[in-house]
């Protein structure tokens, strides 16, 4: 599934490497700290068999008993090749969200420059663009896909890292109006950094806006592993919302909104329904598989997968027909924090 919450984006090999065939699927060895505060309070949030594929151990995932942060322990290998279902469950009205993120911003500052962390293809500026006219959006992303952004007209400066790497922090310090990060704090090896990190690149005065999945969310005690969230290798770090306002706070910014409403993606029962499909039909060529499948079983696997995208069309209609209702309640999966970087 693609990103989460963002879209499935199309990726080469330079975008990702894939792990050897069959070898190990956590890449890192078990914390005994919190990732976010340090503190050695853990406990299980859950234990379950990794639903995206099939092989030994299962995924385990950790919530801090001081500060809630929630996170893979141990963080479990990306680079799994998409299920058939990805594109499906690409999020709908994305682009409408991007502009309605955008809007957010218009009640606070009429900036000039924006950074976009984590871009990945441009998306957002694309859209954004649409309700700032005058600003000029540039793209960070720790793939190359936004060189490919660059291209294509959707950001006008590309660069590919990260923002506490030193060239980035050092070029791009104190530059920026405004600095994005849409389901960015997730994927990060250490989200708190990463925070940091950010607000480095803003001017005095400058604002920080910040989309990211709600560990706190109702779905993620209903559906428990199945919880697309839960179930994603790419999202290692789920941030509570009281963790990431105290964090901002203490760093000397402001914050200046906050929504638990707007930023809800309509994708948890669909999403849950996908995983569960690919644990009974997994990727046949997933790492984990200590060999290559044979050409009957690679075609098998494939047909089977398309043919169960029409149990999932349901699903998807449902999702989008409660939205309205569940983002109004604890149910909504995602929150929003826009905060001003005082002097």
């Amino acid at each position: 599934m693609p990103p989460s919450p963002q879209p499935t984006a199309e990726r080469s090999a330079a975008d990702t490497a894939e792990p050897a065939r069959g070898t190990a699927r956590f890449p890192e060895p078990r914390r005994a700290d919190c990732p976010w505060c340090g503190s050695g309070n853990l406990r299980a949030r859950l234990r379950a068999p990794d639903p995206r594929r099939r092989g030994p151990g299962g995924s385990v995932v950790d919530a801090c008993g001081d500060c809630a942060h929630v996170f893979q322990n141990p963080r479990r290998a990306t680079g799994m090749p998409a299920f058939p279902h990805d594109r499906l469950l690409a999020h709908p009205g994305l682009a409408a969200r991007h502009r309605a993120a955008a809007r957010a911003l218009l009640p606070f500052t009429e900036p000039e420059s924006w950074l976009d962390i984590g871009t990945g293809h441009g998306h957002f500026p694309a859209a954004a663009r649409t309700v700032h006219p005058y600003t000029s959006f540039d793209g960070l992303d720790p793939t190359r896909r936004v060189e490919r952004a660059r291209a294509a007209g959707r950001v006008e400066e590309a660069h590919v890292g990260r923002p506490a790497d030193p060239p980035i922090a050092e070029r791009l310090r104190a530059r920026y109006d405004v600095v994005s990060m849409f389901h960015h704090l997730e994927r990060a090896p250490e989200p708190r950094e990463e925070l940091r990190a950010a607000l480095e690149l803003l001017r005095p005065g400058g604002h920080l806006l910040v989309e990211t999945t709600d560990p706190d969310c109702a779905f993620a005690a209903l559906l428990g592993t199945w919880w697309p969230a839960h179930g994603r290798p790419d999202h290692p770090h789920l941030v509570p919302l009281p963790s990431l306002l105290g964090e901002l706070e203490a760093l000397g910014c402001v914050v200046v909104a906050t929504d638990r409403r707007e930023p809800h993606v309509p994708h948890d029962l669909s999403g849950a329904l996908a995983l569960a499909l690919a644990r009974v039909l997994p990727a046949p060529d997933a790492p984990s598989r200590p060999s290559a499948p044979a050409p009957l079983r690679r075609t098998a696997s494939r047909v089977l997968g398309r043919a169960s995208v029409a149990l999932l069309a349901p699903a998807v209609a449902l999702d989008r027909l409660l939205a309205p209702a569940l983002r109004r309640t604890r149910f909504s999966n995602a929150y929003r924090v826009i905060a001003r970087k005082e002097d």
